[in-house]
């Protein structure tokens, strides 16, 4: 228990003294630009340059700072793709068949969807996530594929893509 009756000067009773110049809130040192490694000397000033480049760019790229939020990709199932056609979207489908550059998908609410564009080499059966822009009501123009392998929660998926368009539309656009 703190004594009022043991104050210095300024305020601060004596059991504090010692804490009188400190700053509120504690000062840190800055945060180094690089990690300590880095502060060893390169004999090529070529090779620091290279490594100090590449640790502003993984920098740069794990705080989100290259992430396109001007056109978010909608969550759709077939049924909410007619919704969205002309607009960047994102589906999942199982590969039913490929043909060509043409990949006939079962989409997570077991509708049929093509999906046009340069495909992976994705076995039959695994699971595809799409992100392009809506041609018409049963085809996407992809731009980016993952391969979710050969399980996967549909059920779940279908219902965030009801989320995503319904009760809470305003989180995900």
């Amino acid at each position: 228990m703190l004594n009022p009756s043991n104050e210095v000067p300024g305020g601060i009773p004596e059991e504090l003294a010692e804490f009188r110049d400190t700053s509120f809130p504690p000062r840190h040192p800055p945060l180094p630009n690089f990690p300590p490694y880095f502060d060893l000397p390169f004999k090529s000033p070529d090779i620091d340059r290279f490594f100090r480049r590449q640790f502003e760019d993984f920098r740069r790229k794990s705080l989100c700072w290259d992430m396109d939020t001007s056109s978010p990709a909608v969550f759709v199932n077939a049924e909410l793709l007619r919704t969205y056609v002309g607009r960047k979207v994102r589906a999942v489908v199982q590969v039913i068949g490929f043909d060509g550059g043409v990949v006939t998908g079962k989409s997570v609410d077991d509708q049929q969807l093509i999906i046009k564009g340069s495909p992976p080499s994705v076995p039959v059966m695994n699971y595809i996530e799409v992100i392009g822009i809506a041609d018409s009501n049963q085809s996407i123009r992809a731009e980016i594929w993952t391969n979710f392998g050969s399980t996967f929660d549909t059920h779940s998926y279908n219902q965030l893509c009801l989320l995503a368009n319904g009760e809470f539309k305003s989180l995900f656009l």
